[in-house]
């Protein structure tokens, strides 16, 4: 593994490498990037970077100041396997030529923020993130919106509604029912080999998988679990995750999507996130409370609770993130915390060592910038420590069965996008603090999502006609 621009000249040499991939990652969490010939390519990179437009962003510069540069981190440099000829990837952080400082609105230099924030107050020294994305793998998909209306069709022969499809090898029956994806074998189950793929790409580039299997829902939804690693080199695993998750069902001929809800009537995919602060090596969450938490961590729980509604802009960033978030259908939609019940929005897992001891947050979806996801709960978390946020007693219940007098006083997340942008407008002090996120920042954040939000807003809905062509 390369640790300096040394360590990098050496891989491209030793492994005759005939193009550098620069990538960095916009504000909505798509990875961005600009290939350099090896020839071009020399230790200055790493010191005066590579100059690019930043106005063909969408959210960052104006025409009128787009010069922006590149910063190779030498730590990431990574071998890519999709490529014919030998490609190294290098992820960067985004800079301002005028006064050599990172650029406010590069995500990524955001998460360093929160990780030297966490440092500057003294609570602790290393934040570990852990995300468990779930994704869909399709044969296919289609849609269509114009003027003459608009459709989406989904094409997966593990689907329950392909058993009447007469395919040219044939049908031979074997799929899930709705809900019914957790988790039978083969040939039921006819992702494993993509799975099996996805993992040795991940392990090749440096991101060590721990699991794989078949999620619930029976189109096609997967999870692969990967190790937990400090905040900002964590949020670029999951940039290398979804690359290679892409990637390789493409190789196969078929396609998938990070989407919260691309299916009607079936589970969503969510990305629960373990999360854990330290300091001189001793895990700061283990203690004698309830569930072995510390009060550390207990009040890191309320600072999550109380922001939950906020950070919502940020950890369900589309419109399709609340129709996974709806009540009475399963979804982490109750504002409360439990030892292993996953009706709950906190979940503290059932672990044998203290070392191991954490909290997962479990109402984000892997449509998130993980940069902004882990930040901004790293920042809402340290807020209820550093003012003693108690988030009440956790409820051990299934939530989804309470009675209606004790469900009226559980709160929930968000139940639209609209609903979590106005939270994140009211409650956003927290992720100020230390100048992690900027006002600026979070101003032109809360106006790309609003774009979004009236796209959505003017186009006509099947569903709509379905419930009003004939009144």
């Amino acid at each position: 593994m390369a640790t300096t621009p040394d360590d990098v000249l050496k891989l491209i040499k030793d492994k005759e490498v005939k193009f550098v991939d620069l990538r960095f990652t916009d504000t909505r969490g798509k990875e961005q990037h600009v290939t350099v010939p090896v020839k071009y390519f020399a230790k200055d990179k790493f010191e005066a970077g590579h100059a690019f437009d930043g106005s063909s962003i969408a959210g960052w510069k104006g025409i009128q100041a787009s010069d922006m540069l590149l910063m190779p981190d030498a730590t990431s440099a990574r071998m890519d396997p999709f490529t014919d000829e030998p490609v190294l990837n290098i992820t960067c952080d985004v800079y301002e030529p005028m006064d050599g400082k990172p650029y406010d609105r590069d995500p990524r230099s955001i998460a360093k923020r929160a990780e030297t924030y966490l440092k500057s107050t003294g609570l602790g020294d290393v934040s570990y993130f852990g995300p468990e994305p779930e994704f869909f793998i399709f044969d296919g998909v289609t849609w269509s919106v114009d003027m003459s209306g608009c459709f989406v069709k989904i094409k997966s022969e593990e689907a329950p509604w392909s058993s009447g499809i007469d395919y040219e090898s044939g049908n031979m029956g074997h799929r899930a029912p709705v809900k019914g994806g957790y988790f039978p074998v083969a040939p039921t189950d006819t992702l494993g080999d993509i799975r099996n793929a996805i993992s040795l790409a991940l392990e090749q580039q440096g991101v060590e998988v721990e699991v794989h299997h078949h999620e619930v829902a029976a189109a096609g939804q997967n999870e692969i679990g990967t190790r937990y690693a400090p905040l900002v080199q964590r949020a670029d695993w999951m940039q290398i995750l979804k690359y290679t998750v892409w990637n390789v069902a493409h190789s196969y001929g078929k396609t998938a999507t990070f989407m919260p809800k691309p299916v009607v009537g079936d589970n969503g995919s969510g990305m629960h996130v373990h999360q854990s602060v330290w300091k001189g090596g001793k895990n700061l969450f283990a203690g004698n409370g309830y569930a072995g938490l510390s009060d550390f961590a207990i009040h890191y729980i309320g600072g999550i609770i109380k922001h939950a509604k906020a950070l919502n802009a940020i950890t369900n960033p589309g419109t399709n993130s609340y129709k996974r978030l709806v009540p009475g259908f399963e979804a982490p939609i109750n504002l409360a915390y439990s030892a292993r019940n996953r009706s709950a929005a906190c979940r503290i897992p059932y672990v044998s060592s203290p070392n191991a001891r954490r909290v997962e947050v479990r109402f984000p979806d892997p449509t998130t910038n993980s940069y902004l996801a882990f930040a901004a709960m790293l920042m809402a978390g340290l807020d209820g420590v550093q003012n003693k946020i108690h988030p009440g007693d956790p409820i051990d219940k299934d939530m989804y069965h309470l009675p209606p007098e004790e469900a009226a006083r559980v709160p929930h997340v968000c139940a639209s996008l609209e609903q979590a942008l106005d939270m994140l407008r009211d409650d956003h002090a927290f992720l100020t603090r230390g100048g992690v996120f900027s006002d600026d920042f979070l101003e032109s954040y809360i106006a790309l999502k609003e774009e979004e939000l009236t796209k959505f807003r003017m186009t006509t809905h099947p569903i709509e006609f379905e419930m009003y062509y004939a009144s």
